[in-house]
């Protein structure tokens, strides 16, 4: 196969794949991204209880502006929540989506 040919194969093609298990410390990396996965769990459950609190104060003593931020703070928590429960699935279907591209 001649020179121009190759290089033009190789743009379409470079036959690179992931590969589990290629670099040291892929078990340390992957302890990591889960602490902080669990560690984002735990601050959300955290934001979430305050925002159910604010939303319960702020309903209860008329400040409607208070029972507001309790509302959008209980959504972006439950939001958020969801999100990082479903980070790992989100990359997985994007990744399979991505290497269907020819």
């Amino acid at each position: 196969m001649p020179f121009p040919d190759r290089f033009l194969y190789l743009a379409y093609d470079p036959g690179i794949t992931p590969k589990g298990g290629g670099l040291p410390g892929l078990s340390v990396l992957k302890n990591v991204v889960s602490s902080i996965n669990m560690f984002g769990l735990i601050a959300v459950v955290g934001a979430l209880a305050v925002s159910l609190g604010v939303w319960a104060w702020g309903h209860h003593t008329g400040g409607h502006q208070a029972e507001a931020n309790g509302k959008k703070g209980a959504l972006v928590a439950a939001g958020a929540a969801l999100g990082l429960g479903a980070a790992n699935g989100i990359v997985t279907f994007f990744s399979a989506l991505g290497s269907q591209v020819h």
